[in-house]
């Protein structure tokens, strides 16, 4: 009973991805969920706000800002993301901490604003 649960929990989550992924938004024809694969390298600088981010996580947060800041909004606020762990009150500071001069400040990303 379980396994068929899990498998149509799948098929839901498969579904609705695809879903997502046929219009265009915040980040064009890439959902903001799989567009969130791209910040792997900042898993630990978005679960804690002491830790350094990593030149490979700011040069990913740096790709995925010039994009849109809508799209960087998404991204850190997607499912993937929270599911990872990450942490968005904190994944909102890595482009200060990444000392990136473009950042969009006091940009609003759901109930955080960019610092």
């Amino acid at each position: 009973m379980k396994g068929g649960l899990v498998v149509l929990a799948l098929l839901v989550a498969a579904a609705a991805c695809l879903a997502v992924a046929e219009g265009a938004g915040e980040c064009g024809a890439t959902s903001p969920d799989r567009m969130a694969l791209k910040l792997a390298p900042c898993a630990s600088a978005a679960q804690n706000p002491s830790s350094a981010p990593s030149s490979a996580c700011c040069g990913a947060v740096r790709t995925i800002g010039k994009q849109s800041p809508q799209c960087l909004c998404a991204v850190m606020l997607s499912n993937t993301a929270k599911s990872s762990g990450i942490k968005p009150e904190v994944a909102i500071t890595i482009p200060k901490r990444c000392n990136l001069a473009d950042r969009p400040v006091g940009y609003k990303c759901g109930a955080y604003t960019l610092p």
